[in-house]
């Protein structure tokens, strides 16, 4: 048997196993991040207009039965949450927020008033982020390790307002991290109310194996980013992209019963991000400056999973019209709620109309 073939049988067995029988009862719910064409979108589109506020996006996706919304709360007011939180309780829908962590000491009452007025919306847990892509945002080392010190010193600021207002917050592998870094920091911070938001895909960016980073983040775990993700191999490293749940190369079966063994509770929100590819340029120089010490055995094992696994056709969006795009990231995230609910065990009730009425 050849290693493909071996990998290929290994898989369909773990997807023929029994998913954890906590998932079976829970609704996917969805990141904003999903819609990002959509959200505040500058354009004029009759079938798909654009999203202007959290009432537009939670109205849309009662209608595509989903469980839950993770959305920024920056700027909201308390009337405005009050009819969020009415919104969602008239949908049975959840809520969770997205939230920039305090930059500084004198940023920290935005935080703290930003997380009292979310709280007011019905939403308790929260996700952030504290950087971005590390291959193409830094040039150095140093520089990274000063990034690194000051998200370090904004998680720090908000451990104790999460903890007075009785949150959580989950920090995201954001393509800035390796899972062990950040795990490294949340262990240092050892809060209840401080952990990670762990997203599926993104780390494959740093040259990680995605299962490994779910096995390192998963016990810290406050909420998720689920997405698969497919790979094209390039002269100087790989595409990758978000693609439809089960038409990529993650295990998300595998991955769905590490985070429910740590964290029962846990909610799922789809981030389905309808774009060009990522260029992974893991084979140029500059790709190597703020890990100078990252083994060559990750390389070797990221380029071997490209190979092997790699796609036929990426999804692409540059030279398509407004219109067009709009239609293929709506049905990119009507795939992946289709894909969750027939083929990865999670509960899809049937979809309402605007009006309230069951579809038939």
């Amino acid at each position: 048997m050849t290693r493909r073939s071996l990998l290929t049988s290994a898989a369909a067995a773990l997807a023929a196993l029994p998913l954890p029988a906590a998932l079976r009862g829970k609704r996917l719910g969805i990141v904003i991040h999903s819609y990002g064409k959509r959200w505040r979108g500058k354009y004029s589109s009759l079938k798909f207009p654009p999203f202007e506020h959290a009432l537009d996006v939670l109205d849309h996706v009662r209608g595509l039965g989903v469980g839950a919304l993770q959305i920024m709360v920056g700027g909201w007011t308390t009337d405005f949450a009050g009819k969020v939180r009415d919104t969602c309780e008239s949908y049975s829908l959840q809520l969770e927020g997205s939230i920039t962590l305090p930059k500084n000491e004198q940023d920290v009452p935005r935080f703290e008033n930003e997380l009292r007025i979310a709280k007011e919306a019905g939403a308790t847990i929260f996700r952030s982020a504290t950087g971005g892509r590390r291959y193409e945002l830094f040039s150095s080392l140093e520089e990274f390790k000063h990034f690194k010190d000051n998200a370090f010193k904004s998680m720090q600021l908000a451990e104790p307002i999460a903890r007075r207002q009785r949150v959580r917050i989950g920090i995201e592998n954001h393509k800035d991290f390796h899972a062990a870094e950040l795990a490294e920091m949340l262990g240092r911070l050892s809060s209840p109310h401080l952990g990670a938001c762990v997203d599926t895909g993104n780390s494959i960016a740093l040259l990680e194996d995605p299962m490994q980073v779910v096995e390192t983040l998963a016990p810290f775990a406050v909420t998720t980013h689920i997405k698969d993700m497919a790979v094209q191999e390039t002269p100087t490293g790989f595409l990758l992209s978000e693609v439809p749940l089960g038409e990529g190369i993650l295990d998300l079966p595998r991955m769905f019963a590490l985070f429910e063994k740590h964290n029962p509770q846990i909610a799922y929100h789809l981030e389905m991000i309808t774009r060009d590819p990522l260029d992974i340029p893991c084979l140029k120089p500059g790709y190597w400056a703020t890990f100078p010490d990252k083994p060559g055995v990750e390389l070797a094992r990221t380029l071997t999973l490209v190979r092997e696994r790699k796609a036929a056709k990426l999804p692409k969006i540059s030279g398509l019209g407004t219109e067009a795009v709009l239609e293929f990231e709506e049905a990119n995230i009507v795939k992946c709620l289709d894909a969750a609910g027939e083929k990865l065990g999670f509960k899809q009730p049937a979809p309402t109309k605007p009006n309230g009425k069951d579809e038939k």
